[in-house]
């Protein structure tokens, strides 16, 4: 059985430049393997010299396109005849379509209506529609930046969603939780970005990772339980304050006997009947009563109590 993705990296030489080619190699290689690797342009044409050094050093495979008629893409149309190529052999899993040009949007519709997935990838200036048409897009100056930090800082700023717009996006997906009574992980907060807008990136905000990048936010906060991280609203936390110093005095008051988690939750839902356990990121009310510091939970025949720590 097939374990790791398999994808076909196709690139529109005519739209795309060859510094970015390791970048690209390198950030495809996180989703799969990589078996099909194909470039498209006019190779008489003295606009692609710069690619040839790098095909014999990344083996990719150069597929000559003439430009019979001046002033029309060749290489779009050859481009779009492999991918279909591919997509009817049924042997990879996914695409990535490398061009900064818009013309791929019905391309790249038609091979995720066949299931697969696309990835695709461009400089800055890609048309709308090119992106979002993606399942993911990545800005080709963000890889560059991040290899280099100094290297991209001339290029134009990218064009990107506000942070207060993905706040609210992100603000929107724990209440939606909270309604269904689950807890929100980092994890859905990155797939569902994604899916809302194809080209969202932290790499774009000077971010190498979305957790310190939510870190920055002022109404979403991260919660960390052992190796599981959650997102909650702030307001959340400014209440769980109290509910801790709460459930500490009432521990406090039983004891070297401890306070059993029934009654200790049955307590807490009497003061403060709006507490929901999923809004802190915790599925289980024992959980909740660890990440309260102080105190600990241990098992006391068949009952679970909670212990001030010695």
């Amino acid at each position: 059985m097939k374990e790791e993705q398999c994808y076909a990296l196709l690139i529109d030489a005519d739209n795309v430049s060859a510094k970015y080619i390791k970048h690209i190699l390198t950030e495809l290689s996180k989703y799969g393997i990589i078996t099909y690797k194909r470039i498209y342009g006019d190779w008489t044409n003295t606009q692609h010299s710069s690619w040839k050094e790098e095909l014999l050093t990344n083996s990719i495979t150069p597929i000559q396109q003439f430009s019979y008629t001046q002033g029309k893409n060749a290489t779009d149309s050859a481009m779009i005849i492999d991918a279909m190529d591919i997509l009817y052999t049924n042997d990879v899993d996914g695409f990535c379509i490398v061009s900064s040009d818009s013309d791929f949007t019905r391309l790249v519709s038609r091979i995720r209506e066949s299931g697969k997935k696309v990835i695709g990838m461009g400089e800055n200036k890609t048309p709308e529609p090119f992106r979002k048409a993606c399942d993911k897009f990545t800005i080709l100056e963000n890889l560059l930046s991040e290899a280099d930090p100094g290297q991209a800082k001339s290029e134009k700023t990218p064009s990107i969603l506000s942070k207060e717009q993905i706040e609210d996006a992100i603000i929107k997906m724990i209440i939606e939780n909270q309604d269904s009574n689950r807890a929100t992980s980092l994890g859905e907060i990155g797939n569902r970005l994604v899916s809302l807008y194809p080209d969202f990136d932290v790499r774009s905000y000077g971010y190498n990772m979305l957790s310190k990048f939510l870190e920055e936010f002022t109404r979403v906060q991260l919660i960390k339980d052992r190796n599981v991280v959650s997102v909650a609203l702030k307001e959340n936390l400014y209440l769980k304050e109290n509910i801790d110093a709460y459930v500490t005095y009432l521990v406090k008051k039983t004891g070297k006997n401890g306070l059993e988690l029934s009654t200790l939750g049955n307590k807490i839902y009497e003061k403060y009947r709006e507490f929901k356990i999923n809004d802190y990121g915790y599925a289980q009310l024992n959980q909740y009563v660890k990440s309260v510091e102080g105190i600990e939970v241990r098992q006391d025949g068949t009952i679970l109590k909670a212990f001030c720590e010695k």
